[in-house]
C-alpha cells in the first residue's frame, strides 16, 4: 500500500471476503464514512481468510478487482491489496502493516459486523488488535455484545442492511438477476463468467 496520507486524518479499515462486493458493504462504508468523519474508507479483501478455505473463495484476483470497480466513484474509497499473499488474513497483521505505512498521528476504525465481533476475543493477537484500532460495530438496533475491557467500541446500529454474498451467489449460479450488485460490478462477473454453474 502507498499512502502519502500523514497527520491526523481518520482511516476506515473494511475488511471481508467481498465474494461479491455489494451495495450493502458500500452503504455501510458511506454512513460510516459520514458517521464518524472518516477521511477515507480501505477495503480490504483477505486472500485467505482463517475460517475459509481458498477453494470455498472466488480467486482473490478476481475478488480484489470487483472491490477495485466498486469503489471507483468514491474519492474516499479505495480497495487494498493489503491481504495479498499465500499467508492467512489476519487482522492484527493487517493493522500492523496499516501503522507501519500511516503516521501514528491517523486515527484508524475498523468496521466490523456484530456477529463477528462478538468472536474477538478469538482472534489473533486480539489485545494487541484492541490497542491497534477503534471498532465501528455495525449491528441490527438493540443487539448486544460484550464489549472487552480497554476496547474503544462505537456503535453503528441504524443500518439495517438485509444483503448477503451468499445468497446472491446462489442467484447469480441460478442465472437470475442480484440487483444489489453495483452494474459495473456485475458487468465484471459476466465477462469473466463468475459464479455460474456449467
Amino acid at each position: 500500500m502507498q499512502d502519502s496520507t500523514r497527520g491526523g486524518r481518520r482511516i476506515g479499515i473494511f475488511g471481508g471476503t467481498f465474494d461479491p462486493i455489494h451495495s450493502g458493504h458500500l452503504q455501510i462504508a458511506r454512513e460510516a464514512a459520514q458517521s464518524f468523519a472518516l477521511d477515507r474508507v480501505l477495503f480490504v479483501p483477505a486472500a485467505n481468510p482463517p475460517h475459509k478455505t481458498a477453494a470455498a473463495l472466488t480467486p482473490y484476483a478476481h475478488r480484489l478487482r470487483m472491490t477495485e470497480i466498486a469503489c471507483a466513484p468514491y474519492s474516499n474509497f479505495s480497495a487494498s491489496p493489503l491481504e495479498s499473499g499465500p499467508e492467512k488474513s489476519y487482522t492484527v497483521d493487517t493493522l500492523e502493516r496499516v501503522r507501519r505505512e500511516l503516521s501514528w498521528g491517523n486515527e484508524l476504525f475498523f468496521l466490523i459486523g456484530a456477529d463477528a465481533f462478538r468472536e474477538i476475543e478469538t482472534w489473533k493477537r486480539w489485545r494487541e488488535v484492541l490497542d491497534l484500532t477503534e471498532f465501528i460495530v455495525i449491528s441490527r438496533p438493540g443487539a448486544s455484545y460484550t464489549i472487552p475491557e480497554h476496547a474503544r467500541v462505537h456503535r453503528m446500529d441504524w443500518v439495517n442492511v438485509e444483503i448477503s454474498s451468499s445468497a446472491i451467489r446462489k442467484r447469480l449460479a441460478a442465472r437470475e438477476p442480484a440487483p444489489e450488485l453495483p452494474a459495473e460490478v456485475a458487468e465484471y462477473i459476466r465477462e469473466h463468467g463468475l459464479y455460474h454453474r456449467a
